[in-house]
């Protein structure tokens, strides 16, 4: 063979191995386009007159004709549409009608103070979820078991909002009142400098994510720990500590990488209600009050960059699963 051709073979196997990974991202620019549109469509459709909300009800028809001309909305749909789509391409957010500042500077507050929300919840979030799941598993069937099953249960199936307000009425108001209802952050500072306004918030994203994640965890413990070769590592004497760490585990947590990411997915777009809830000045904040003000060009960054964020981290579940799936199809052909 020649070395030509064992080039070509190359790059005919990467591009092989690429092909789904770029069919996905066609997939998603595709996907995030038609979400821009929708939500373009539905900021237009939303009650009230842009120009009446920014000049008042005193305002003349003449005042009001004026500023829908000069904010674009005399023109077709598809042509505003058309003109805003090609400003984010180009990195030119619009200017908020409620306030005349950059959609871009707040969009970079909010953003910011969104993904510390989140990074803080997962950082937490993963180990804990392998903790709670390894305890599970171990005393599988037990007391111990049985509560944290039906704690998943119910951790799952009730609302976020729900959590918040029983966190808020045990550690803010009725209970104890050691924690800050209220996430006050002011502008510009780090949330990291009010760490006490992030506890509420991320605990309540922590805990269903923990939960999802850590029966997970439990059920590929024991699925691994029922396998031949732990079973002769246990006939050799070694240690369970040993066999749970070295050798089960790292095979029981492959699996739950993918679903780790489509984790992360949710939590990014969850924020909205936690935030809200809260008060805290993320991205989810900021979508509320904009859709109270009508502030079109905020709504509409705002959504777009919590779809583009859920559709990146779905991606990198779909990349991670496909990668295991390619794994375990080498492994059962040896």
């Amino acid at each position: 063979m020649t070395v030509d051709s064992q080039t070509d073979n190359a790059t005919i196997g990467v591009f092989t191995r690429l092909q789904p990974l770029l069919a996905r991202l066609l997939q998603g620019v595709l996907t995030l386009l038609a979400v821009s549109l929708l939500i373009f469509l539905a900021a237009r459709a939303l009650p009230g007159d842009v120009a009446n909300m920014i000049l008042g009800q005193s305002a003349t028809q003449e005042q009001l004709d004026q500023l829908r001309v000069q904010l674009g909305l005399d023109q077709p749909l598809w042509w505003q549409y058309l003109i805003w789509l090609g400003g984010i391409l180009r990195g030119d957010w619009g200017m908020s009608l409620s306030n005349g500042q950059p959609v871009a500077d707040l969009l970079a507050l909010g953003v910011r103070n969104s993904a510390t929300l989140s990074g803080v919840a997962l950082a937490v979030m993963l180990p804990l979820s392998l903790l709670v799941g390894v305890i599970a598993a171990q005393f599988r069937d037990g007391v111990v078991d049985k509560v944290f099953l039906g704690m998943s249960m119910v951790a799952n199936a009730v609302p976020d909002f729900v959590t918040g307000t029983v966190l808020v009425a045990l550690f803010a108001t009725t209970v104890l009142h050691v924690l800050p209802a209220v996430s006050f952050i002011p502008p510009g500072d780090s949330p990291f400098s009010y760490p006490d306004a992030l506890v509420l918030p991320a605990t309540t994203v922590i805990i269903p994510g923990v939960m999802y994640l850590a029966r997970l965890v439990r059920v590929a413990v024991i699925d691994v720990m029922a396998t031949e070769y732990i079973q002769t590592a246990e006939l050799k004497g070694l240690s369970p500590s040993r066999i749970l760490f070295r050798h089960a585990l790292p095979n029981a947590v492959a699996p739950i990488i993918p679903a780790a990411s489509l984790v992360a997915a949710f939590t990014v777009g969850g924020v909205v209600v936690v935030e809200y809830l809260f008060a805290y000045p993320g991205v989810g904040s900021a979508l509320v009050d904009a859709v109270t003000n009508r502030d079109l060009p905020v709504i509409q960054a705002n959504v777009l960059v919590i779809a583009s964020a859920y559709f990146i981290f779905n991606l990198i579940a779909d990349s991670l699963a496909q990668r295991d799936e390619a794994a375990g199809q080498k492994q059962s052909k040896a």
